[in-house]
């Protein structure tokens, strides 16, 4: 069951709550009901008030749902006051978000990354997890006096844990700016794909670099960054192309901490290629959501070109009329915005010939004649049509 509780003070706040069910089928769930509360501020003990939470539980019965998922982030004593009034196992969207990351992770350092977040979100929630908290008696034999509670030699083990797991990941940071140097030495243009997840940007990167990588229309579909050659045509040599994690609404802070090494190859590129869905009913949302996380890993000031795919998706009336121009992003500033569809590849020519600009180290609005068509707004951006 999914539970949604809309505060009033998110502008961003799903309350069709889609988001959420996708994630919970990227996990392996199927979504049997969807509850949206409305409070002024969040109950102390179960986040949504005893009749909700009453009402809840009748679903929960009436449904047979397993679990329930709730859409927002929930305090330890919440989380165990719940499992105890529903009867079923409760989980938040930060939980479910770690949860599809372990799934996922395929390489050495993305498991170490998801570990890692996964033991700091685990420290907080001891206390809703142990119910043989006496004390363990030391000494010989039985006369041995109090010892450590349970939860302490639980807390002390996963302390130690993430001890360990920072040390690794501190090594494979240093073999990564090991190999990051190496290819400045090269003086190629470096690009880093970022945007939503699911906008498509393992279907471009395939596209453009005919690498292989999986890609799938999920969420969360590629979590290890892939760099590739990408060959610009003529004389304009090649860029080295990186394929990052996507992000997403309330994407856990913790998780953007441990998989600071693989987002440094968008800190360190020359330029962002920032994928957005255009056929999504969120665009706007979703832009600026990327926006955030961009700031928040110092990623903002990276020069970009948007890349609108998904054209395909596109009804006829909501299609642009060219392929190329300028938009202004949330901050003011001018960016060059392509249209392309990785699937069928429109676009994409026009979108190398923009990387090809940049690799010459040219103006790309001026080299493909935009600089006199002034940028679109954002909020004038094409918009696509509601989903039926």
């Amino acid at each position: 069951m999914l539970v949604g509780v809309d505060f009033g003070r998110d502008p961003d706040f799903d309350d069709s709550l889609d988001e959420l069910a996708l994630l919970a089928g990227t996990a392996g769930d199927q979504a049997v009901a969807r509850v949206v509360a409305r409070r002024k501020a969040p109950d102390a003990a179960l986040f949504v008030g005893s009749g909700k939470a009453d009402e809840i539980k009748a679903l929960v019965l009436g449904e047979r749902a397993e679990a329930v998922l709730f859409d927002q982030a929930l305090s330890p004593i919440q989380q165990r006051n719940l499992e105890n009034h529903l009867g079923v196992p409760v989980s938040d969207r930060t939980a479910l978000i770690l949860e599809i990351f372990a799934q996922r992770a395929r390489s050495h350092e993305g498991k170490l990354q998801v570990e890692l977040a996964q033991l700091q979100y685990l420290a907080t929630r001891l206390v809703r997890r142990w119910s043989h908290l006496e004390r363990q008696r030391g000494g010989i034999g039985a006369r041995g006096g109090p010892g450590e509670r349970q939860m302490e030699l639980d807390r002390r083990m996963i302390d130690e844990r993430i001890k360990q797991l920072k040390l690794r990941l501190k090594k494979v940071e240093r073999q990564r700016n090991t190999q990051r140097k190496a290819r400045a030495r090269g003086g190629q243009l470096r690009v880093s794909l970022v945007g939503y997840t699911n906008a498509g940007k393992s279907t471009l990167f395939n596209a453009l670099t005919k690498a292989g990588s999986y890609a799938a229309d999920q969420l969360f579909a590629t979590l290890d960054t892939t760099t590739r050659a990408l060959y610009l045509g003529g004389d304009n040599g090649g860029a080295l192309l990186s394929d990052t994690v996507g992000f997403i609404r309330d994407l856990p802070h913790k998780l953007v901490e441990a998989f600071k090494a693989t987002l440094q190859e968008a800190a360190d590129a020359h330029l962002l290629l920032h994928v957005i869905d255009c056929a999504s009913p969120k665009l706007l949302e979703q832009w600026a959501e990327v926006e955030r996380v961009l700031s928040e890993i110092d990623c903002a000031d990276t020069p970009q070109i948007v890349v609108f795919n998904k054209l395909d998706r596109l009804p006829d009336v909501a299609r642009p009329r060219r392929l190329v121009d300028q938009v202004q992003r949330p901050d003011g500033s001018r960016v060059l915005r392509v249209f392309v569809s990785a699937y069928s590849g429109e676009g994409l020519p026009e979108l190398r010939a923009a990387l090809a600009a940049v690799a010459r180290g040219e103006d790309a609005a001026q080299t493909l004649s935009l600089d006199a068509q002034p940028p679109a707004l954002i909020d004038t951006a094409v918009l696509p049509l509601p989903h039926p």
